[in-house]
């Protein structure tokens, strides 16, 4: 005998309208040709991004690549921003310092965030970072679910 109520069952699960959120909980960044490439896709989907932690890195590049209007933040959030640099394996395990890639990241990032940056002494090596509060908040939506 075959259930029939099955498919019934199902059908508010196909009915209901997907939800595609990204989390940012754990990102220290990476190759910034990747986050770019990452966050226009979700861009042209239009998804929403949450940060819900760490954020370091390329990972700020959503700021200048999301619509601010489809990004907030939770009370865990964090941004860190630091001068790009070339890769490691190309320079010896050194850390090198790419003006060029530093000038391109910045180009990404809209007026708070650079507001920010230059309140703070600029990019320098070291990560600076945002944590939750008011300096973030002049720059991300807190989301409303999460406070």
């Amino acid at each position: 005998m075959r259930p029939w109520f099955l498919p019934l069952l199902m059908l508010p699960l196909l009915a209901a309208p997907a939800r595609a959120d990204l989390r940012i909980t754990r990102d220290h960044g990476g190759y910034v040709t990747e986050y770019k490439a990452k966050y226009e896709k979700i861009r042209e989907r239009r998804e929403r991004v949450i940060i819900d932690g760490i954020c370091n890195s390329a990972c700020t590049m959503v700021l200048g690549i999301v619509p601010m209007n489809k990004i907030c933040v939770t009370p865990r959030a964090s941004l860190g921003f630091h001068q790009a640099y070339y890769d490691k394996a190309f320079t010896f395990g050194i850390k090198v310092t790419s003006y060029e890639g530093t000038s391109d990241l910045m180009g990404y990032y809209p007026q708070p965030v650079k507001d920010w940056i230059s309140r703070n002494g600029g990019l320098t090596p070291e990560m600076k970072k945002i944590k939750n509060g008011l300096d973030l908040w002049r720059i991300v939506d807190p989301c409303p679910e999460e406070f």
